[in-house]
């Protein structure tokens, strides 16, 4: 209706005067308030108006005045927000002052917004500010003043909005100024583009950082409310482009010094409210792992404080549980340890009782956060203690107290309720209930404690201790002898046996680790041990029958420790005591049944036997118990290997299956694989296996390629086998030698596990883009760096294993020629294979890292081996490499002819071959020719060197190949300066030519770039400062080097970490540790080196070497470990796209063609990401042919089939709606359905769908309607209808909302 008004009211003015139409539409001066039908008619007029293109000062008066005089009275009027006339008109008359303000510029937007502002009293801006319940009515009105301030619109740049924000000549009062601000920061939090919303929360924290915070209740709710709900968002927390891994993103910087600053400003007060609402802010939602992280990061830095009560720390306890939903242990470790001191420096230890104290530690995991023997343990032991004898010192009014006379009281209290307790538990057989076992556990965690409190302190309460532990075992013994009844056993009876197992346990354990107590001496231990040696082994304990006491015990037994878990503690408990017993008599084990020992032990007198019980114990323990069954089998299996192989392989397998069903986020994950890699890489049966070359050896080879594929996917299990394989090869110890002459033969034998380690790299995971650099005394620190889980340390220790070898050692000798020919071989393969090579890509990295090692190995080889394998280093040079491999490679080449100048005439049999061949590699050659100085150092003969080397060089300088002729002519400059130097007479007839042209070559003048390029190439590092003997070393291969070459970061390897990781420390004789001062300190040039023989293109931006298959990346610039979602849309920005929240969920299809259909169908209608199962997808041909290239303008994401489960859930939690397309029983049809904006497409795979376990994670199936026979289509078909659906509907909402 109004806009048939409006056409008519055109059609019939026929005046050319714009104002007047404007006016007549208003009703003329003095007529009746605007109605709700006016308004619209106003509205569609102006559009018209500003579409066309009208303007003038005539029609921005007008527009003034309609606005200021019509349009604004009607926001003042009375009404309450829930009238519904009342916000229809508010809605129309602020789409006209949004028209208004266009045609009229930023003069009408100030002007309104002062007039908002004016009329509002301060306490009313103090608490109707953005983020309160009031705010809502107001913010129609507030962004009709505030044209394109959504993402999207004009004006989004970010500094625009931040400008206005912080403008300091406005009218107005400070109160009005800092609503206006928050509405401001209100608008920029709340935008779709989240490079926006990083820029405001980021301006947020900067415009308050060096100011007076305002403190009002107002600004304390919008810290609490936008601001935290903004801080939500994982993506705004990437590093800032040129940031180091494990440095902490600028917002994380930010939010900590903001926090910190704002809560010193505060009232003391009021700082206890704020900053209880601030940690309940943090539970009231499902928060991603990493806001939580850097939330409770900004905590833990607040200056320490006694804010928080009984309530603050049932907050913090309630936010710890939030940080359990994730699975990404380390940063859920690091925000326990964050939440911990925050709880320390910020507890009033007055008002909570140790209970509660007890209760938020209680709801740490100890083995992430609150490890033993960590320093923040010991300060948690400190900060509680200190409360505790605070709280008495308070309650007994005594000014000071003595500690020692408040802890000797303590300890001998301890002693008698530990030792009494047990006594009667145990000794006086008085467990008789389920519930017995948790306190028996404790007193016997109290007796170890006493124990090691006496060996320690000296305390003088020895010989009673050593009475307690003789009448521990007799009573144990005894108990365990006891048969009851054997068809229906009593529960107390089966409990009494469950609990002297443990104590036995408990006492081996004594008497294994404290020798100085001389617990062996007691005539009761060889009871024991004869005891343990002739127990039946894996003895499971029958179910009590709960007739007797049906109402009393048997509700007891219910608890949460249910039987199974019982009878696995006693079967573990069994092999804790036995491995007590073989270990220390290992020696007298025989190697078979028929052997006679003079020992009455039956466990060691019969090995098979003991070793078949160990097989049968991994089947029935669960995987957090068979750690004791390892540690016994890396007793027998060196015994038994050479007459039982077969037996000994089935422990092979049977312990592999139980590693590899564990999760390493599992702890027990790490102790299972350490014991597993001790007994299967034991220097006496890697000898055996390898002496036979029979089952056993193919066995063990077989498990070194599974755990090297491990590792891939689990960082720090190549690192916990390759350390103790190097560890026992070089160093071994009396117990790894055995019957070995050199252990070191295995290192020959079974080669693979370093050459694997040499070309190792780095496995880069999600939860590692936000790695942090925490304090040294955390406890997630000691789990995944004190424990070298590091991905770095692969090839840090097989490098410094590699520097320990000798090459006057014949072993040794022999063990690095075979490394070298299997590297060779490796880089070989890798040169043939059809996998796609560029900069930074696998292939990349492989070779880098192998020429790396052979860069390393080669001081240590004679010339014989040299001479032999020179053609494959030769072969090598020939190849079509990247910039990092070629400096390698040309390093060997100068080190060998510099040691042994003999090797020339094979060096210039390089330049003979056919230029087809050289075109690719003729650059390497001569850039070795560049340091010939270096390689005549040590010859006598120079002369008849560098004639032959001048002829050679001056038929490249005339190459029609731009680039050669600069190689060749830097090479030429180094000669012949080497001529002049030598006075050479037989070249005085070539000195005015090659003069000339040198001459010519330094002094030219208007050639393009010509003169641009010589320059450049002579001040290349490589050229101008590079040294091959001086910077020969470890900081310059492995650091330095590879960033000169501009390999990605995770290449570098910093001398530091040579230094600190492995339990392998340098050779002292070993002096190549630091680079040259001058070559440290160089940045990456702007030139690489190029083989190609195509002409070199001279233009300015000509810094490519055309040999490099390079993709084309427009966001070369951005960082690598940004967030993924802010990546995609920093990207999706700079090539002008829009930002979609549609996800394509792939992982399913394994066919490339569906899958770079589907790409390449994505990319077109502007999906936000696609996800694949793999990401080697992308090479294959059929892909890159369906998908035409749109893999490098669409992010993509892998994720694997079996991870799937996972993501799911937490694009849930980002508020995704997951949407299958398949057909069910309740699926949805695709014509009726309407796609939210954050949707998630789940395609099944080609032949089976979608499996039935994710159906139950879909929120809703999709189908497409059909009317012919087949009832399947193609997955790329169902997916790009459903990708354009989704579109159109987008499309077609966002038309309606402008």
């Amino acid at each position: 209706m109004e806009l048939v008004l409006a056409d008519t009211l055109l059609g019939l003015a026929q005046s050319p005067d714009p104002c007047a139409l404007l006016r007549a539409v208003c009703g003329g001066d003095g007529a009746a308030p605007l109605s709700v039908e006016r308004l619209e008619t106003l509205r569609f007029l102006l559009q018209w108006l500003e579409a066309g293109g009208a303007g003038g000062e005539a029609l921005r008066r007008a527009a003034w005045e309609v606005a200021l005089g019509r349009c604004w009275p009607l926001l003042r009027g009375g009404g309450g927000a829930d009238d519904p006339e009342r916000r229809r008109l508010v809605r129309a008359a602020c789409g006209a002052l949004r028209l208004c303000a266009r045609l009229c510029g930023a003069q009408l937007a100030a002007r309104l917004r002062i007039r908002w502002l004016s009329r509002m009293p301060e306490e009313q801006c103090s608490s109707h500010g953005p983020g309160s319940q009031e705010y809502e009515p107001m913010k129609p009105v507030l962004s009709s003043f505030f044209p394109g301030s959504r993402a999207g619109e004009g004006g989004s740049e970010p500094g625009c909005l931040g400008n206005i924000a912080v403008d300091k000549g406005e009218e107005g009062t400070g109160y009005q100024r800092q609503y206006w601000e928050r509405y401001t920061m209100m608008e920029m939090f709340e935008s779709e583009n989240k490079t926006l919303t990083r820029e405001g929360v980021a301006q947020f924290l900067e415009i308050y950082e060096t100011k007076r915070l305002p403190n009002s209740p107002g600004f304390s709710e919008f810290i609490i409310g936008p601001l935290m709900d903004a801080l939500s968002e994982s993506s705004l927390y990437g590093r800032s482009p040129g940031q180091l891994i494990g440095a902490c993103p600028p917002l994380g910087m930010k939010l900590q010094k903001f926090l910190s600053t704002y809560l010193t400003l505060l009232p003391e007060e009021e700082r206890s409210s704020f900053l209880l609402k601030f940690i309940q802010k943090m539970t009231s939602r499902h928060w991603c792992a990493v806001p939580i992280l850097f939330l409770s990061m900004a905590l833990a830095c607040i200056p320490s404080c006694k804010a928080l009560g009984t309530e603050g720390l049932h907050a913090l306890r309630d936010v710890l549980q939030c940080t359990m939903i994730t699975h990404q242990i380390l940063l859920r470790g690091a925000a326990q340890c964050f939440l911990l001191q925050t709880a320390m420096h910020l507890t009033d230890v007055e008002k909570v009782s140790l209970p509660e104290i007890s209760s938020f530690l209680m709801s740490l995991r100890p083995e992430e956060s609150l490890s033993r023997g960590t320093i923040l343990w010991m300060e948690v032991r400190i900060e509680t203690a200190a409360g505790f004898v605070l709280i008495k010192i308070k309650k007994s009014n005594t000014e000071r107290v003595e500690l020692k006379s408040f802890l000797h009281p303590l300890l001998d209290v301890l002693l008698k309720l530990g030792t009494n307790y047990i006594a009667s538990y145990i000794i006086y057989n008085q467990t008789k209930l389920v519930s017995d076992l948790d306190r028996c556990n404790l007193y016997l965690a109290l007796l170890s404690e006493l124990v090691n409190l006496c060996s320690n302190a000296g305390w003088k309460k020895g010989p009673s201790i050593w009475n307690f532990i003789s009448s521990l075992i007799n009573a144990s013994i005894q108990n365990l002898q006891e048969t009851g009844n054997e068809q229906e056993p009593k529960l107390g009876e089966q409990i009494q046996k469950v609990v002297s197992m443990a104590s036995l346990t408990v006492v081996c354990e004594i008497i294994d680790q404290k020798p100085e107590l001389q617990l062996k001496s007691l005539h009761v231990v060889e009871t024991l041990k004869d005891f343990i040696s002739s127990v039946q082994l894996n003895q499971v304990l029958k179910k009590p029958s709960y007739i007797e006491e049906k109402n009393s015990l048997f509700e007891e037994s219910t608890s949460s420790q249910g039987w199974g878990k019982i009878v696995a503690s006693y079967v573990h408990d069994q092999w804790v005591c036995l491995h007590f017993i073989l270990n220390k008599y290992h020696k007298f084990i025989p190697l078979s049944n028929d052997e006679t020992l003079e020992l009455s032990l039956l466990a060691v007198q019969r090995p098979i036997r003991t070793l078949q019980s160990a097989l049968e114990a991994l089947t029935l323990l669960p995987s957090d118990q068979v750690l004791p069954v390892f540690r016994c089998m890396k007793v027998l299996v060196p015994k038994l290997l050479g007459s039982s192989e077969s037996l000994c392989i089935d422990a092979f397998d049977l312990a592999w299956k139980v590693i590899s069903s564990l999760s390493n986020t599992q702890l027990i994950f790490w102790s299972n694989l350490k014991a597993f890699v001790q007994f299967v890489f034991d220097t006496e049966v890697l000898a055996v296996a390898a002496s036979s070359k029979g089952q056993a050896y193919s066995k063990i080879k077989e498990i070194i390629l599974k755990l090297v594929e491990m590792s891939t996917a689990r960082t720090g299990v190549f690192n916990a086998v390759l350390s103790y394989c190097c560890q026992s090869w070089l160093f071994p110890t009396s117990d790894d030698t055995g019957a070995l002459e050199n252990p070191f033969s295995n290192a020959g034998n079974y080669s693979e596990l370093i050459t694997e380690a040499c070309v190792f790299g780095m496995v880069f995971r999600r939860d590692q883009r936000y790695k942090i650099p925490f304090d040294s005394h955390f406890c997630v620190n000691k789990m995944f760096y004190s424990t070298n889980r590091d991905d770095h340390y692969v090839r840090v220790c097989a490098v410094k294993f590699l520097c320990w070898l000798d090459g006057s050692n014949t072993l040794h000798k022999m063990f690095m020629e075979d490394l070298v020919i299997k590297l060779l071989d490796k880089d070989e393969l890798v040169s043939k294979s059809r996998t796609r090579y560029y900069v930074n890509s696998l292939q990349h990295r492989i070779k880098n890292r192998l020429w790396q090692t052979l860069l390393v190995i080669f001081p240590k080889l004679d010339q014989n081996f040299l001479t032999g394998t020179l053609d494959k280093i030769f072969q090598a040079g020939f190849g079509n490499n990247q910039a990092s491999i070629k400096y390698l490679i040309e390093w060997i080449i100068i080190l060998i002819l510099h040691r042994y100048p003999q090797c020339l005439e094979n060096f210039w049999n390089c330049f003979c071959y056919g230029e087809e061949k050289l075109k690719t590699s003729i650059c390497t050659f001569l850039s070795v020719l560049s340091h010939f100085d270096i390689i005549l150092e040590n010859t006598s003969e120079k002369k008849p060197i560098l004639k032959k080397a001048l002829l050679v060089v001056l038929q490249w300088c005339f190459n029609h190949n731009f680039s050669v002729r600069l190689y060749a002519l830097v090479a030429l400059k180094k000669i012949w300066g080497m001529c002049k130097a030598l006075c050479v007479e037989e070249f005085e007839a070539l000195t005015p030519v090659i003069e000339s042209s040198l001459h010519q070559v330094e002094n030219m003048h208007g050639a393009g770039n010509a003169r641009k390029n010589w320059q450049r190439i002579q001040d290349h590092f490589f050229f101008a400062t590079f040294h091959p003997l001086k910077d020969y070393s470890l900081e310059t291969i492995f650091y330095t080097l590879p960033r000169l070459s501009e390999l990605v970061e995770d290449e570098w390897i910093p001398l530091c970490k040579f230094t600190r990781y492995t339990d392998i420390s340098l050779p002292a004789a070993f002096h190549w540790l630091h680079s040259r001062t001058e070559l440290l300190n160089l940045k990456p040039s702007d030139w690489s080196q190029q083989d190609m023989g195509s002409d070199l293109v001279e233009t300015d931006n000509q810094t490519e070497w055309t040999d490099v298959q390079k993709k084309i990346i427009p966001w070369k610039n951005s960082s690598p470990d940004l967030d993924l979602e802010l990546v995609f849309q920093d990207r999706a920005a700079k090539l002008g796209k829009s930002n979609s929240r549609l996800i394509v969920v792939a992982s399913l299809i394994d066919k490339p063609t569906n899958l770079g259909g589907l790409c390449r169908t994505s990319e077109i209608f502007g999906a936000s990401a696609l996800v694949v199962g793999s990401l080697h997808y992308i090479n294959d041909k059929q892909f890159q042919h369906l998908s035409v290239s749109a893999e490098q303008w669409l992010p993509l994401v892998e994720v694997k089939p079996s991870q799937l489960v996972n993501y799911l859930q937490q694009k849930k939690t980002e508020g995704y709606t997951i949407i299958g397309v398949e057909q069910t029983a309740k699926s949805s049809d695709l014509t009726e359905y309407c796609f939210p904006e954050k949707s998630l497409l789940l395609l099944g795979n080609e032949h089976e769908g979608i499996p039935a376990n994710l159906i139950q994670h879909l929120d809703v199936c999709v189908e497409i309607p059909q009317q012919g026979i087949i009832r399947s289509l193609n997955v790329h078909v169902s997916g790009a209808l459903l990708i354009w659906e989704y579109t159109r509907q987008q499309l077609i909402s966002g038309s309606n909302q402008s």
